[in-house]
């Protein structure tokens, strides 16, 4: 998969079991509740009629600095793992996110405690099919599904990306091939 899906798995931990262990960055305590959940998508790609599941996992990473998630579609096809943190320089939640397909991308994301919804946009790094940004929207549902979707920027226009609908999953392997 050449197109960058971060955020279908990016927000995918926002729903279910906390982790208890320790420490976490005060700007990153909003991740607290989604700590240790796996989540499993199927990705909507406008134009593709073959079929995706992408499964993630969330932790607490670097002391509690940094949140890593871990994500696999369709058993390793594809996949990718990221760092959230908390940029002090910019005051912004951020992230870097690097793929099997050889991109990566680095971007900045608001949390809005009122909606419960998170807003993102990345910047996109060798990318072979002309994206340079991705944006993002992701929401928990009052059923406790988690909805993503996106829009690329893609040879210089903007065109709708990928939707997921997450569920909660019991523990599984992440495979990369």
């Amino acid at each position: 998969m050449k197109v960058p899906i971060f955020l279908c798995f990016l927000f995918a931990g926002f729903a279910c079991a906390a982790e208890t262990a320790t420490t976490l960055h005060p700007q990153l305590e909003v991740f607290r509740p989604y700590l240790g959940q796996y989540w499993q998508g199927n990705l909507a790609q406008p134009g593709s009629e073959k079929p995706a599941i992408d499964r993630s996992h969330w932790s607490r990473a670097l002391n509690g600095q940094a949140i890593k998630t871990v994500h696999s579609v369709n058993h390793g096809e594809y996949g990718g793992e990221s760092f959230i943190f908390w940029d002090d320089a910019r005051k912004s939640l951020a992230y870097y996110y690097f793929t099997t397909a050889g991109f990566y991308t680095h971007g900045t994301m608001q949390f809005n405690p009122q909606s419960g919804e998170i807003t993102a946009l990345e910047n996109v790094e060798n990318n072979q099919s002309g994206i340079t940004q991705v944006k993002s929207h992701s929401k928990i549902m009052p059923d406790g599904s988690l909805e993503v979707r996106s829009s690329y920027l893609q040879n210089e226009q903007w065109v709708a990306g990928h939707s997921a609908v997450y569920q909660p999953v019991a523990p599984q392997e992440i495979i990369f091939k």
